[in-house]
């Protein structure tokens, strides 16, 4: 007897908040010429959030990346995590990490609207502060210059879907 199994998996990938962790000797965001925020050493977090998101991603992606070790210790080994070090963290809302580039121009249609937006990035920003950290921030939905020294360079994708 010829058992022919035919199996077809359909594999819907759902990358959810995402950021972009880069460990910093500085950085500052300026709006219209005038400093917003600025730290010393730490974290520039670039945080995109996508259609579909929830409060229970940012929570978690808030917690991972305060916990994250990646500075040095006595030995110059990766580590110490951001309170071990003393750094701050500053914010920046950045919808473009969502960008579909299939064609020269990119859409912006899986960032997530402001409406569901903002109340999950002041979410991850409250996250951030509760586990004691300084944190600073941009404006949603503003210009920004932002600028920063990267320290080592050192910088992380993070997608909550792989946490």
């Amino acid at each position: 007897m010829i058992c022919n199994w035919q199996w077809t998996i359909y594999l819907e990938v759902f990358v959810l908040v995402r950021a972009v962790v880069t460990r910093v000797s500085s950085a500052s965001v300026e709006i219209d010429g005038i400093v917003t925020g600025e730290i010393g050493k730490g974290f520039l977090i670039l945080l995109g959030i996508k259609n579909g998101d929830t409060e229970g991603e940012a929570v978690r992606l808030a917690t991972k990346i305060c916990n994250l070790r990646v500075f040095g210790d006595a030995d110059g080994k990766m580590n110490l995590d951001l309170k071990a070090a003393g750094g701050s963290i500053l914010v920046i809302s950045q919808f473009t990490l969502y960008a579909d580039c299939k064609s020269r121009r990119p859409g912006f249609t899986e960032a997530a609207r402001p409406d569901t937006a903002v109340p999950l990035y002041e979410i991850f920003i409250e996250e951030c502060k509760k586990a004691g950290h300084m944190v600073q921030t941009g404006e949603f939905g503003a210009m920004m210059d932002v600028a920063s020294v990267n320290d080592g360079p050192v910088t992380i994708i993070f997608d909550t879907e792989n946490l």
